[in-house]
């Protein structure tokens, strides 16, 4: 037998007006939609939150490098930059591994890690192992970001003014998509997410983007000459589709609908180049998909981890999904070996430190 509501109750909810009804939906709506949000954030995280180093040491020994003499007559490749967006000068080690083995890759390139977090002018950088481990390496520089200065006299400019004065779900990843675009517009060379692996040089790259999946484009990786017309067709489609409320709708799928409208095709499959882009196919860049990031955890072979990563110029591990993970640096772990090959002072400090 069931139990029926109090006849006073139902007798009020007949009565209710619809507006209030309505209004009432409404708001309930948007409660249970921000509450998500705020979930959501707590359990993702800021790009490149994945560990905390309160306990570590602010200083490292550098390595021994190896001064890096280029071929008689080689052109040095463009610079490669890393972008942090969030207010964080704390680097964790994945952040480390991704600048070290760039800066490893490519001797001969400025590696610039831009933070939006570092203070200006002739200020000293902030103590913390990350910073002090990276600045090992004579290619690579740390510098502020500042966001006003380098959205300046672009139309990426309005976007930026208008977020500082609303809310939305998806700032920093907003502002990493417009700061990569911008950058690749106003210097050009290559852009990395701070959750790659560099395997081996780029600089052979120039106006090439990688492929995800048979249907989307990921910006985690761009390579494009200074002031490329698709990059502004990329600038000028982020503001007129802007659309904060949607993940990935600056990033990937901006990167996407640009390229089809850009080859005048409908889908991905009917070309993987034209009019001076090309698209890398998906085992150049994310040999794993997002949907197995537990992959890297897992331990492999040296054999299986040659074969898997063949075709591949560097790995984006998926740290949206997989920070707080851990895995034991002198384990077969997937990343353990990545680690291991492709930053080894990174991987020495995991074994003394984690």
């Amino acid at each position: 037998m069931t139990s029926r509501p109090p006849d006073c109750l139902l007798r009020l909810l007949r009565g209710a007006p619809r507006q209030l009804v309505c209004t009432l939906f409404i708001i309930g709506f948007k409660f249970t939609f921000l509450v998500s949000v705020m979930v959501y954030s707590h359990i993702v995280g800021e790009p490149g939150s994945q560990g905390q180093f309160s306990n570590l040491p602010a200083d490292i020994p550098c390595p021994r490098l190896v001064p890096h003499t280029p071929p008689f007559g080689t052109p040095p490749p463009g610079n490669i930059f890393f972008l942090e967006t969030s207010d964080r000068t704390d680097p964790n080690f994945l952040f480390m591994c991704s600048v070290e083995s760039a800066a490893r890759a490519q001797p001969e390139s400025r590696v610039a890690v831009l933070m939006k977090g570092l203070p200006g002018g002739n200020a000293s950088l902030p103590q913390h192992l990350g910073l002090s481990l990276l600045g090992c390496f004579p290619n690579v520089q740390m510098l502020p970001l500042d966001l006003q200065e380098l959205f300046r006299d672009m139309p990426l400019a309005g976007c930026y003014a208008a977020l500082q004065r609303r809310w939305e779900p998806y700032v920093l990843p907003m502002l990493s998509d417009a700061s990569r675009t911008a950058l690749m517009w106003k210097f050009g060379g290559i852009y990395l997410d701070t959750d790659f692996i560099v395997l081996k040089s780029l600089g052979n790259l120039t106006n090439t983007l990688g492929t995800q999946s048979r249907y989307v484009l990921n910006g985690a990786f761009l390579a494009f000459e200074r002031h490329h017309e698709f990059v502004a067709l990329c600038m000028r489609d982020f503001v007129a589709h802007y659309n904060g409320w949607i993940w990935g709708h600056q990033g990937p799928q901006l990167l996407t609908r640009v390229f089809k409208k850009w080859c005048s095709i409908r889908s991905l499959g009917e070309s993987h180049a034209c009019r001076g882009i090309t698209t890398l196919p998906y085992e150049a860049f994310y040999p794993i998909p997002w949907q197995n990031w537990k992959k890297y955890f897992e331990d492999v072979s040296p054999e299986e981890l040659s074969w898997l990563l063949n075709a591949t110029y560097a790995v984006h591990t998926w740290n949206k999904k997989s920070q707080g993970t851990r895995f034991k640096a002198m384990s077969r772990a997937l990343l353990a070996q990545l680690h291991a090959r492709y930053c080894p002072t990174t991987h020495r400090a995991m074994k003394l430190y984690l």
